[in-house]
């Protein structure tokens, strides 16, 4: 019986397997080196800055820009938005938000609080803050946005509690404002937190819903008597400053007048004293000329006149009916008598 033929037997080369094993070697450590060099780089936008940490410890503030640091986890750059405005939003929320603390999963719970004179309300009011510290916002506090959310909502209990329904809902709302501003960031100072409050800002504040109705009619009907109250008002500023003019102007005028009416008769006074002086000197001449200066002034306002003889007689015929029509009248004839 003949043995099974024998394969040949191919072996590689002792320097072919050194070389395929430094080639598979190489491999990662040109990943590593790679890898290492890209992720020793890294970039700050112009709102932000970078807490560069050092096995976890912090090392320094990277200002925007382009900046080195220890690969491979040695050193960690966490990016703060430090220039940017950011808001937490109460009672409601606003869709497609960046900030994931701005919003609550319950809004409805937040906004529901009670009055110092025991009405409800529900109030809705936003919080708009800074990072002013991005050292103490990352290390003093853990969830820094969840903190400043608990501590708004109890500061904004405590300033509504501390008030009434009244001023929660109409006039009361500035004050609310600032008295809640001023609490909150003394508060985040107090727990050293980082964070700069700029504005506190009540939205809506509205009534329970099974009341909302009544004091919607209220508020109708106050709006409607300050309207009123001011028509009234402009009504009065118009009407009251021109009656004064009118007073005003009328009595200027009576003085004027009164001035006017002393100068004619003191006038008139002197003139009649001067009369008096040229009648005791010649009286019969003076009889004459005022006899003739006064027919002067009368005698044209009469019209048409005609001028006979005493001893005349069936003068109608002689008279021409027409004369005188579209003519000036004829001047009087002085009297044989003048001082009779």
């Amino acid at each position: 019986m003949s043995s099974p033929p024998q394969l040949p037997q191919f072996r590689m080369p002792a320097k072919g397997v050194g070389f395929v094993f430094r080639i598979l070697l190489a491999i990662p450590l040109v990943i590593l080196v790679f890898t290492g060099i890209f992720s020793s780089f890294y970039t700050v936008s112009p709102e932000a800055v970078a807490v560069v940490q050092r096995f976890g410890k912090f090392k320094r503030v990277a200002e925007p820009g382009l900046h080195f640091k220890i690969p491979f986890g040695v050193d960690t750059a966490t990016i703060v938005p430090v220039r940017r405005q950011l808001k937490l939003e109460f009672g409601f929320g606003t869709p497609g938000a960046t900030n994931e603390d701005q919003t609550s999963n319950e809004p409805g719970l937040e906004s529901d609080m009670v009055t110092g004179d025991l009405n409800a309300a529900q109030v809705e009011w936003v919080v708009q803050y800074g990072i002013s510290s991005p050292k103490d916002y990352l290390f003093n506090v853990k969830n820094p946005g969840p903190t400043l959310r608990d501590l708004s909502e109890s500061v904004m209990r405590e300033v509504i509690g501390d008030r009434t329904v009244d001023e929660v809902l109409t006039f009361g709302r500035t004050e609310i404002e600032s008295d809640a501003l001023v609490r909150l960031q003394a508060l985040v100072e107090r727990i050293n937190m980082g964070l700069r409050v700029e504005q506190v800002q009540l939205n809506n504040v509205n009534p329970p819903a099974p009341v909302q109705r009544s004091f919607s009619d209220v508020n109708r009907a106050q709006q409607e008597r300050e309207q009123l109250i001011n028509e009234a008002n402009g009504e009065y500023n118009r009407v009251i400053p021109r009656a004064k003019g009118l007073a005003e102007q009328r009595v200027s005028g009576a003085e004027g007048f009164a001035v006017q009416r002393i100068n004619e008769a003191r006038g008139d006074v002197a003139r009649f004293g001067q009369l008096l002086v040229q009648y005791d000197k010649a009286p019969a001449v003076t009889k004459q000329r005022l006899y003739l200066e006064t027919m002067n002034e009368v005698l044209p306002k009469l019209g048409g006149k005609i001028i006979l003889d005493e001893d005349a007689k069936q003068f109608l015929p002689l008279m021409n009916l027409n004369q005188g029509i579209g003519t000036r009248p004829s001047a009087p004839a002085a009297p044989a008598n003048p001082s009779r």
